[in-house]
């Protein structure tokens, strides 16, 4: 993985004491929370509903065991023990204290992390999928792609202050795991006809009040041509993007006002342009993919048996490896009863030991906020199950209906209109029964405490967005929404339900599902795509059917 060098090191540390100045300013009465507000966000720091939260930057998801010990260090130190992994593949810390920010900053600094750009109006986090470098469909490792487009993009004097906040994601595979269709900027490691690897570049996708795909404006972009056509892009946007109102401020709303075809005639002009000017260096190029080389991979026995609840594990939580003798393990943060994406300091700091023992030192934070083991040998998966069980963290469960997307919702940030963790542990609670989960199959819930739709829900197959109505939480279902390379906007099936009615309906659509569909193979989104959304929503409101009846 990438190493800060000491340019790196020296920009943020130069970071962090510009912003401790800051802090004690706001701390003695110097600046007032307005004045300090942009400050504070150029940093990763909100205020929201009950205390300040920390947003911290874990590019393209990767983080060595050094890294997630410090995270855990952090929690205990600064925070109340645990932290929030989220769909950027970031983690949050809720309840820092803003004398102590800029010491969590120096702490991040010395094992190569930072808060920088995960927050404001400028390029975000990038983002990448989580079985980078290991995963068996890939075509290109996506991370030296994403480092490249990380360090172009930091500190950029001309994308500082964007229209709006701007968000890019990187996959390697035909298989899209980086929903790389909801991105202001989406790339797709392809193939041209010679062989050679390029990008299609997809662009103005984005969730929240106006949900939108985004559309393909490149089919193929040489690699070397990558930062040139971003820049044209992002100028494109920055000078066409509308500052008038915020809620119209994103890319996808340049494109829905000018059509695709006049924004690729904008951008391949910015691009030529940009063409003959700026082209990275080739020494660059090679010091990021030196970073990204693959590791000592372990030669050993691969046991024949394992036992009936690794065998479990392995049936959900395993995935195909590049090598066959290998396996990706996901870590479910979605155990009973917990809520989606935390993990305490000490589950960090076990999955800190897995991966230097077991995993070459890696781990991957997916947008579905799990943890991720990239590389363990199969003769150490009993091993790992084991070491994972003990602090409850082996739930077998990714991919199943218990594994949801949740954001904090209304019991910790302050844009929330409706509390979502509740939601989810009361779907987790109603589908308890493993046997009864595997036999529901792959099925992806996923929840948002506001219309900025932080959870995805827009890309569910089921998907639920919390709203306040006169003073009560309603809650509204979207179904055949994907986030995957068949992305689709998922539907509103209807009125909205209370707190008390949104489990129950869920639970009417799961056993409508089992009922109709063809086989035990066919999984929830392909029945809805057979058959519509009609009798789904027949079984959301038996009453209204009744009615028709």
């Amino acid at each position: 993985m990438y190493q800060y060098d000491d340019f790196d090191d020296t920009f943020v540390r130069e970071r962090v004491e510009i912003f401790r100045s800051q802090v004690a300013r706001r701390l003695d009465g110097s600046l007032t929370e307005d004045e300090f507000k942009p400050l504070r966000l150029q940093n990763g720091l909100y205020l929201q509903l009950h205390a300040y939260m920390l947003r911290v930057a874990i590019p393209y998801g990767t983080l060595s065991s050094r890294q997630m010990r410090q995270l855990a260090m952090i929690a205990e130190r600064w925070d109340k023990g645990y932290g929030h992994f989220t769909t950027r593949q970031n983690i949050q810390f809720n309840w820092p204290k803003l004398r102590d920010v800029p010491d969590i900053l120096g702490a991040l600094a010395d094992v190569g992390m930072h808060a920088i750009q995960t927050s404001g109006n400028c390029v975000r986090n990038v983002t990448a999928d989580h079985f980078a470098g290991a995963a068996a469909d890939e075509i290109e490792d996506p991370r030296p792609t994403a480092e490249l487009v990380r360090q172009w993009s930091t500190d950029h004097p001309e994308f500082a202050f964007l229209p709006r906040k701007f968000k890019i994601a990187v996959s390697g595979s035909p298989n899209d795991r980086a929903v790389t269709k909801s991105h202001d900027i989406g790339l797709r490691m392809v193939l041209n006809d010679a062989g050679e690897p390029g990008y299609e570049v997809s662009v103005g996708g984005g969730l929240g009040r106006t949900p939108i795909l985004a559309q393909v404006i490149r089919r193929f972009l040489p690699k070397a041509d990558l930062l040139p056509y971003l820049e044209a892009i992002l100028q494109v946007y920055n000078l066409r993007g509308r500052r008038d109102n915020k809620h119209k401020a994103r890319l996808k709303i340049v494109l829905h006002e000018h059509g695709l075809e006049q924004v690729r005639l904008w951008v391949e002009e910015a691009f030529q342009a940009q063409r003959t000017l700026f082209t990275p260096p080739d020494d660059l190029i090679r010091k990021i993919a030196a970073s990204f080389t693959e590791p000592q991979w372990k030669d050993a026995p691969v046991p024949p048996v394992l036992s009936p609840g690794v065998a479990q594990f392995l049936r959900t939580n395993v995935a195909r490896h590049k090598r066959l003798d290998h396996a990706i393990v996901t870590v479910s943060l979605k155990a009973r009863g917990e809520t989606p994406g935390d993990a305490t300091a000490e589950q960090m700091r076990v999955l800190a030991n897995l991966a230097e023992r077991y995993s070459h030192d890696e781990l991957r934070i997916s947008h579905e906020q799990n943890v991720i083991l990239p590389h363990v040998h199969r003769a150490d998966l009993a091993a790992v199950h084991a070491a994972l069980e003990r602090v409850g963290l082996a739930t077998p469960n990714a991919g199943l209906i218990s594994d949801i997307i949740s954001c904090p919702g209304m019991d910790y940030c302050a844009l929330a209109t409706a509390r979502s963790i509740p939601v989810a542990k009361g779907i987790a609670e109603a589908f308890a029964d493993m046997a009864r989960q595997r036999d529901i199959g792959g099925l992806k819930i996923k929840i948002s405490g506001c219309i900025n739709a932080c959870g995805h829900h827009h890309v569910g197959h089921i998907g639920i967005l919390g709203l306040e109505k006169a003073g009560v939480e309603s809650y509204q279902v979207t179904l055949g929404g994907d986030g995957t390379e068949t992305a689709a906007i998922g539907e509103r099936a209807g009125p909205g339900f209370s707190a008390d009615e949104i489990v129950p309906a869920v639970e009417r659509l799961v056993e409508a599902y089992l009922a109709l569909r063809a086989s035990r193979d066919e999984t929830f989104i392909r029945t809805y795509r057979r058959l519509g959304a009609q009798p789904f929503k027949d079984a959301l409101y038996p009453e209204v059917k009744s009615d028709a009846a």
